[in-house]
């Protein structure tokens, strides 16, 4: 009886996915058949999608404008994880950091990436890097903020058993601490994957040539809700991709 309910269960699981995607569908069509003109039907932005293909978008492809967004979220991810993780391990591990540059950073961290978009824009204008500066600032903090979480949080237990076998300092930080802070530092990883994705579309929507912030734009401008639409999804269907991603470079380090 056990086995029937469990293989229920795992029935249930694999189908309930599909019935969430086909509700959202339903729930599509009778939007678009209330007002098609603010709400294309999915034919409408499927049609719309392969003509991105052939018909470029200011001389980019829909694949151009991918990889534009794309490359902008990787190059500040890369040194958002190059700079963030050091330093939250700093203060996570160290109480005079912690009181000193952790306390600079916790005045800091509630400013919304947004918000910095004029001041950036005024310093360095509208070029590639303060659209990968913005993007930046916007992974940087979840990556320090659970980095340190989980340094902090770290079972006291873990350490003492070090301790009795005269494990100095950076011994219990690099074999006890950091391989025990993996999983979560990887929970910053990808909340700082999808919230680059956010940043990167508010940025390109202000003085962008690519990028699927920059459709997103020219479909506003056009009155082309389908281009918009067409935006909107291929950035959800980018944000699955880099969840998949992270999630098997995840259970690779994590897990072996």
């Amino acid at each position: 009886m056990n086995n029937k309910n469990i293989l229920i269960k795992q029935i249930l699981y694999l189908v309930l996915p599909v019935i969430s995607v086909l509700l959202l569908i339903v729930l599509w069509f009778f939007a678009s058949s209330v007002n098609r003109v603010l709400v294309p039907t999915p034919g409408d932005v499927i049609d719309r999608f392969v003509k991105t293909f052939t018909n470029p978008i200011n001389n980019q492809y829909i694949w151009g404008h991918i990889w534009a967004s794309l490359r902008r979220v990787l190059i500040a991810l890369f040194f958002s994880c190059s700079i963030g993780i050091p330093f939250g391990i700093l203060i996570g591990w160290n109480k005079t950091a912690e009181a000193t540059v952790g306390s600079l950073f916790e005045l800091i961290r509630p400013i919304p990436p947004i918000a910095w978009l004029p001041l950036i824009v005024m310093l360095l204008g509208i070029g590639e890097i303060p659209k990968i500066l913005i993007v930046f600032i916007g992974t940087f903090t979840p990556i320090v903020l659970n980095t340190a979480t989980s340094i902090k949080l770290v079972d006291p237990l873990y350490l003492d058993v070090g301790k009795m076998f005269n494990a100095n300092s950076m011994k219990l930080l690099f074999n006890i601490a950091l391989p025990a802070s993996m999983p979560a530092i990887f929970a910053g990883f990808r909340t700082a994957t999808s919230g680059g994705l956010m940043v990167v579309m508010a940025a390109e929507m202000i003085g962008a040539q690519e990028g699927l912030g920059f459709i997103i734009q020219r479909g506003m401008d056009a009155f082309d809700v389908p281009l918009i639409m067409v935006g909107m999804v291929v950035i959800g269907l980018v944000g699955v991709f880099l969840a998949v991603v992270t999630n098997y470079l995840e259970k690779l380090v994590c897990h072996g």
